[in-house]
């Protein structure tokens, strides 16, 4: 019979090939969408509720995409042995 290993919440990301830091790297942007991003469009070319209720998930998607294309330096550098 084969053994099931427990996920915990720190070892997650590493199953998905990511650090915690990148997880805080696209929770930073995400907050900063948040702010700094664009407002909902008021009048007929508004999305009405449905664009206030899913305007998170488009920030998040946002700070995915940003993440994974830019370093934020929050890592510090690993020192390579030569």
């Amino acid at each position: 019979m084969e053994r099931i290993q427990a996920t915990t919440a720190a070892s997650a990301p590493r199953l998905l090939g990511k650090s915690p830091v990148d997880g805080l790297e696209q929770a930073f942007l995400s907050e900063m969408l948040k702010y700094a991003g664009s407002t909902a469009a008021v009048g007929e070319f508004g999305g009405g509720a449905g664009e206030t209720q899913f305007a998170s998930m488009l920030n998040d998607a946002y700070a995915q995409a940003i993440a994974e294309r830019i370093d934020l330096g929050l890592q510090p550098a690993r020192k390579v042995r030569g």
